[in-house]
Order: structure tokens, then sequence, then C-alpha cells
């Protein structure tokens, strides 16, 4: 069944087939996005076929915790009728806040809170098909492997229950390149989280934090990188496919090289005639981002380079982001962190490292917003470098705040897109990059 003909019930668009290029497996071919067709976010616009976006109560809830000012007065006095989907807003791995991610679910939720782009990780499963996973290794707390006993016997390490007398926690590893890509496809997606202490594998897929829920995992689709592709064209959304480091010895079994998995990732949208512009392909490995930039140079405009390292004198200097720049880097994707810090006011402000990435022509991506439960307590490690300013969940609007207009950041991962949506908006940041 083709993808386009079947979602025309309630886009009004036709599609063409999900998969041009490349034999796949049945499952994959055959794929019909489940749900899909309750989704009621996606509507026709008043005569230009734009997207409607819907944020739901959480930003006004963030905007009314916030501390008295300038900017908060300003927010709230932000219309919310009519907004716009914008690419400032990125949705990452969809909108793991509440749903399951990568799966069909969180697109579909991040698509309806007005992210402009969504985020794809792409792993490869044993037979070399790319799969939407955060890490090779991480099926036994995203999905049900652990509890289908033909499959958990085929993990790394297969589930064993822990010994509560002695404390010794449970063990599981199941990776994508344990299985094939049907064995994948008949899985179910869940939120990512374990019970350490379990001594079932029920049990064991258990443990989703308070402050997340599991109130919309009962269903938890799966999807190939390609299926993902084909669902988000559909929705209206844009691409940033993340090559994930394997955690099999490269090259896998011998012949499977890391420039052919950085290939095969842009190969899915040069098959599926995505426009490069559309694409932001990231990794936090430099040589990934280089291999496109040298080796697919439409594509590796738009490279991103992810960066979660330590800060040093010499990886925050101007000459290490114009040694970035002169070989061919455009973008750089630092953890929210790295771009701020504090005055002797104790205001956030832009950090060195941001400063000087800015000053030798980078652009600038933050990751991630809605990551860290309440702020109450400083916000963990995302915001470890201003967590003396951060007191209160409306702080984030603050620091969304400080990375738009005094860092210059271009867009920001979200596990909520609703918040990051509606801040675009208010600012006028909603005519793309």
């Amino acid at each position: 069944m083709k993808l386009r003909s079947w979602i025309g019930l309630v886009l009004g668009c036709s599609l063409g087939s999900i998969v041009a290029a490349a034999p796949v497996a049945k499952a994959d071919a055959d794929w019909v996005p489940r749900g899909l067709a309750q989704w009621q976010e996606v509507k026709q616009g008043a005569g230009d076929g734009a997207r409607q976006v819907d944020l739901g109560p959480r930003p006004q809830w963030l905007v009314d915790d916030m501390d008295e000012g300038a900017l908060k007065a300003q927010l709230q006095a932000c219309r919310t009728q009519n907004l716009k989907p914008t690419e400032f807003s990125i949705g990452h791995r969809g909108a793991p806040l509440q749903f399951p991610e990568h799966t069909l679910e969180s697109y579909v939720a991040a698509a309806g809170m007005g992210a402009g782009i969504v985020e794809c990780d792409v792993a490869f499963t044993k037979d070399r098909q790319l799969v939407c996973r955060h890490a090779q290794n991480d099926l036994h707390t995203t999905t049900n492997i652990v509890t289908i006993p033909e499959l958990n016997a085929k993990c790394t390490q297969p589930f064993v229950p822990a010994d509560p007398a002695s404390g010794t926690p449970a063990q599981a590893e199941c990776r994508t390149s344990d299985i094939t890509l049907a064995e994948f496809k008949s899985l179910q997606g869940k939120m990512d989280a374990f019970n350490p202490m379990a001594t079932t594998p029920e049990a064991y897929v258990g443990g989703t934090a308070d402050w997340r829920t599991d109130l919309y995992a009962s269903r938890g689709t799966l999807l190939t990188h390609r299926e993902s592709i084909e669902l988000l064209r559909t929705l209206g959304v844009k691409f940033t496919p993340e090559l994930k480091t394997p955690v099999e010895e490269m090259p896998y079994e011998g012949d499977y090289s890391q420039q052919d998995y950085a290939r095969q990732m842009i190969q899915d949208y040069i098959d599926a005639g995505v426009k490069p512009e559309d694409v932001w392909p990231q990794s936090f490995n430099l040589a990934d981002v280089l291999f496109w930039v040298n080796e697919m140079p439409r594509f590796g405009r738009q490279a991103v380079f992810l960066d979660e390292s330590a800060h040093t004198p010499e990886n925050s200097s101007l000459a290490f982001m114009e040694s970035l720049k002169a070989q061919g880097v455009n973008i750089l994707a630092p953890a929210i962190w790295k771009m701020l810090t504090l005055d002797g006011h104790q205001q956030i402000v832009p950090s060195d490292y941001a400063l000087n990435a800015r000053a030798a022509g980078l652009d600038l991506i933050a990751w991630s917003m809605e990551r860290s439960g309440p702020l109450a307590s400083g916000g963990g490690w995302y915001y470890q470098s201003v967590s003396d300013a951060i007191n209160n969940d409306g702080d984030m609007l603050t620091v969304i705040d400080v990375l738009a207009r005094e860092v210059g950041v271009i867009g920001i991962f979200s596990d909520w897109p609703a918040t990051t949506t509606f801040y675009a908006n208010c600012m006028g940041l909603v005519s793309g990059r």
C-alpha cells in the first residue's frame, strides 16, 4: 500500500511509494503508519495548505512560572492564535517528554506542536538497514525486546534478573545490530527507562521518570530511516538525521565501513528526492561531518558537528572555531551549557565558546530543552554552567531567550517542541533559516 494514497484521506495529498530504492524487508515495504489517520492536528489551512499548530497548555504554564520582568511581560502579551511552524523549533527524537522517542507517534506529536525540523537518530540493523534509534544499543530500554523470549535471546546481553538479596542489578544490552529489520519492526517502542532491580522482564521495562508519563506509551510504532523521511515529508517537516556512533567494531563484519554507513544515510535522502537544503545531517564524530563536506558536498553544506566535550582553552578558542570553519564545517551544535555562563551579577550571558564560534562565522544550534525535568534544583547536566541562576521551570524561557537573542542560535532542539515554537512565534522567528 502506498503511503501517500493512504494518508491522502487525512491530508488531501497524493504520495508516491515509501521506498524508492534498494531492496528492503517486507515489513518495511508494506508499512502503514498506525494511528496517523486519527491525528487531527495536521489539517489544510485556509486556502494555503499550511498546517495548524496546537501548543497545548505547557508554554503558558512556563510563562506563569517565570520571574517577574520584561521578558515575562512580553511573553504574557504574546498572541497564541494562528501560530506557524518554525525551523527554530527542532523536535529532539520527536516529542519524548511524553511520547516514546523515535516513534511515529512522537514525530506526529512534534509536528503538531509546530516543529519545523524533526530528528531521526540513525542506527543499523544486523542486515544493515537504517532505523531510527537514539543509540545502537538501547533497545532494552526503549522497546519491549526483553519481554519477547526469542528476540531477547539474540541480545548481546540477554536479560538477567536482579538479585535483591545481594543488591546486584539486572542486566541487559540489546542492539539494533543483534536483530534483522523485520525483527526490529515487530517491536513496540516505549518510554526510555528501566527498573534496575527488576526480577522479571516485564518489570525491567518499567521505571519511567515521574516527571514523564506512560500515558501515551500504549502505542510506539518503530520506524526505519526511510519511513521517517516519507512520514516527515508528508507532515511538512524537514530533516535532521544523526549518524549514531556504532558500538560495533567498524568495519562491521569486516566490510561495512563507517564511510559506507555515513554514505548510506545520505543516499536515503537522495533516493527519496529530498532537497539537500531540507536536510541537516549530524554527528558527534568530526570525521563523519568532514566526509559529508568533502564527499557529498551538497549535503555537507548543512552538516552539523555535535559537541558535548568539556571546555578546554583549546576547544573553546577562536583558533579552534576558525579551524572548523576552514575545514568546511558551517554549523556547530553544542549542549546548552557550553554556550552560556554567568556574569558578575549572576545573569545568564553567552560564553566565550559561543562568542568565538560566532566570530569564526559558525552557525549554532542548541540541545536540548525540556530534557531535565523540574528545574527547581538547578537543572542538572544541561544547565551546569548556569545552575546558580536556575531555580524554577520558567527559567528555561530565559535560557531560550539568551540563546536566541544574545548567542544567536539558529535553532533549538527540544523534547517538547511546543515551548520553542511558542517562543519563536512570539519573537517573530518563524520565517525559516
